[in-house]
């Protein structure tokens, strides 16, 4: 009878609950390396526009000179990883995974906030992709050109309504990797104690301010960028890059014929 209503029990589980202690290790692992460290650098590297449009324009060819590594870089790294923690969120969401023992804050705001900004977060991410990466363009988005780096993005995100919306997603994404950080601590036993949460909090609490401001601060910067002076910029450094590179001759170093000879 006990064997029988064991089978009975095991046969109602899901797949999911079944693997539930691996599978809020992924999930928690998954939002903080690679996705929340991407969104570290991700946001550092939008900052630098602040600093002027050549410097972002060299942190962007710095990025893209992996060339057509990029893409699989991006899917191993970014876009897979995403999308198994969205997944997983969603079924957490859904009531597909229990709370208990993994969240024992459950009860607490502050993962309410965790649920609400990592649904906000997503469908940013979303839209983040199809207005600005090359995956956007059969859409009609990918208005990013890695080439003229800040004047693309600047254009893009000059509409007040497009920036408002920025502003909330990128502080959900913040705030959504910042308390992930504290929420990781508990489902891999790090913080155990109370002295061990607080102090984490106020960890989560410092990354939490800086990216924003690092966010905040490149959106800001993004619109006060002269896109025309920008163009020149960026002209000048993707000729220079191309002559690096041998895709381009020097305008001395070419040979007038005799056609084209003054009389």
């Amino acid at each position: 009878m006990s064997s029988s209503s064991q089978s009975v029990d095991a046969g109602d589980t899901s797949f999911l609950e079944r693997h539930q202690f691996l599978i809020y290790r992924l999930f928690s692992l998954a939002g903080l390396v690679p996705v929340g460290a991407f969104l570290v650098v991700h946001l550092l590297t939008n900052a630098s526009v602040l600093a002027g449009p050549e410097v972002f324009q060299s942190r962007v060819d710095m990025i893209h000179s992996l060339g057509p590594l990029l893409p699989v870089v991006e899917w191993l790294f970014i876009f897979l990883p995403m999308i198994f923690h969205a997944a997983v969120g969603v079924a957490i969401i859904a009531g597909g995974l229990p709370n208990v023992g993994s969240y024992p804050y459950s009860g607490n705001i502050r993962y309410t906030l965790q649920r609400v900004t990592g649904m906000i977060a997503f469908v940013f991410i979303l839209g983040h992709i199809w207005q600005l990466h090359a995956m956007g363009k059969p859409l009609g988005g990918g208005a990013f050109d890695p080439h003229h780096a800040a004047s693309t993005a600047a254009v893009a995100l000059q509409p007040m309504l497009v920036a408002v919306l920025y502003a909330i997603g990128v502080l959900s994404a913040v705030y959504h990797l910042a308390n992930g950080m504290w929420s990781l601590g508990v489902t891999w036993g790090i913080w155990t104690s109370p002295a061990a949460m607080r102090r984490a909090s106020w960890l989560s609490i410092a990354v939490g301010v800086a990216l924003g401001a690092a966010g905040l601060g490149s959106l800001a910067g993004m619109r006060m960028v002269d896109v025309d002076e920008a163009k020149l910029i960026e002209g000048r450094m993707s000729e220079a890059r191309e002559l690096l590179e041998g895709k381009a001759v020097p305008q001395a170093a070419v040979v007038p014929t005799e056609g084209s000879q003054g009389e």
